[in-house]
């Protein structure tokens, strides 16, 4: 298997499709890696198993003897994406009450691991949303995207399940995906060589410090850009 696993994936992706075979009750592990590689190609890698759906699994077991539920499919979903195969260590949400934080902004962040910026928009675990201010930065929710693969626009689903957020940070995004949450009212913003949630929100605070026209209207600020050309009453 190792020849079809990528260097650096081998542990990790050995220990998801592991707990995957346990939880559909010891199935056909060479069925289960065989179909893997029909959907996602070879090598298999954590980015790719992130992205397995529940009709990816549903064809790989359609035609074997007592097929998986549909509940059972969805939990080895989760377990391929990375559930259970590592510490989930999810950071702790704090308590947030809808104007709580005059002038904030809402971020999300495409995440896989802890409070990392790691995630590709379409197959990242879970969307970290924040409420940011100059000084303070709220982690007010986790969002799990997993429902959205099961429909017709996975990143349509995606996009609108985040429509009450000002920015996205993600690791990267294809161009349809980003015009899509463009259209929702999101402003993308890729950072390719990922990194902790918390260096990337320090630097969106800074910003704030002086956010640009469109920002500065997000959050109901006057910008200093703004205000420079604003016309004053003798």
């Amino acid at each position: 298997m190792n020849q079809q696993v990528a260097s650096g994936h081998v542990k990790e992706v050995a220990a998801r499709i592991g707990l995957t075979a346990r939880s559909l009750g010891g199935c056909d592990l060479t069925c289960l890696i065989e179909g893997l590689l029909e959907r996602l190609g070879s090598p298999l890698t954590t980015e790719k198993l992130n992205s397995i759906t529940v009709a990816d699994l549903t064809y790989i077991f359609a035609e074997t003897r007592d097929a998986p539920t549909k509940e059972e499919i969805k939990q080895a979903v989760r377990y391929l994406g990375g559930e259970g195969s590592e510490a989930t260590d999810l950071p702790t949400i704090l308590p947030y009450s809808e104007g709580e934080l005059p002038h904030s902004v809402r971020l999300v962040v495409a995440s896989n691991t802890s409070e990392n910026l790691d995630g590709h928009f379409g197959s990242c675990k879970r969307f970290l949303i924040y409420q940011v201010t100059q000084t303070e930065a709220r982690l007010i929710e986790i969002r799990d995207p997993a429902a959205c693969q099961e429909t017709e626009d996975p990143n349509a689903a995606r996009a609108q399940m985040l429509a009450d957020c000002h920015l996205l940070y993600v690791q990267s995004i294809g161009g349809p995906a980003a015009a899509k949450v463009i259209r929702a009212g999101i402003h993308p913003v890729k950072f390719p060589n990922g990194g902790p949630a918390t260096s990337a929100i320090e630097q969106l605070q800074k910003t704030l410090l002086a956010p640009p026209p469109w920002l500065a209207r997000a959050i109901g600020v006057k910008s200093d850009l703004a205000s420079r050309f604003a016309l004053t009453e003798e």
